[in-house]
């Protein structure tokens, strides 16, 4: 069972997450996301859902201070295919080149991105 049933990030422009997404999902191996009647853009898998939407108040979206969506990848090649496809396709790259951090007895293989809306992003592997 996964921790998440779904998460949700707000964007402004669906078209230009899409972009994104599409490109950075693939490399995980999900499908092309799909939008909804209600414009929402939607990933699923089995496990659960990652989805983005317009913020239905109507403000502009925003990225949280100090929040992270990580995503689980299967080696440091794969972090790297998916940080490449995240420059390629409107994200912009934060904090440390992608490359392993150490910490708390831990080794982990990190990638983060900010993507289009300004939402940080993070490819993991659990190194050993």
């Amino acid at each position: 069972m996964s921790m998440f049933s779904h998460v949700m990030l707000g964007v402004d422009d669906i078209d230009e997450a899409k972009k994104f997404y599409d490109a950075t999902m693939s490399v995980l191996g999900y499908r092309e996301g799909v939008i909804d009647p209600k414009g929402r853009l939607f990933y699923f898998d089995k496990r659960g859902t990652f989805g983005l939407s317009i913020p239905i108040d109507g403000n502009p979206a925003s990225c949280g201070n100090g929040s992270t969506i990580g995503f689980t990848v299967d080696s440091p090649e794969q972090a790297d295919a998916w940080h490449k496809a995240g420059l390629e396709n409107g994200g912009t790259a934060i904090e440390d080149p992608p490359g392993i951090r150490e910490g708390s007895g831990m080794q982990l293989y990190l990638a983060y991105l900010r993507d289009p809306a300004g939402n940080k992003i993070c490819a993991m592997r659990r190194m050993g």
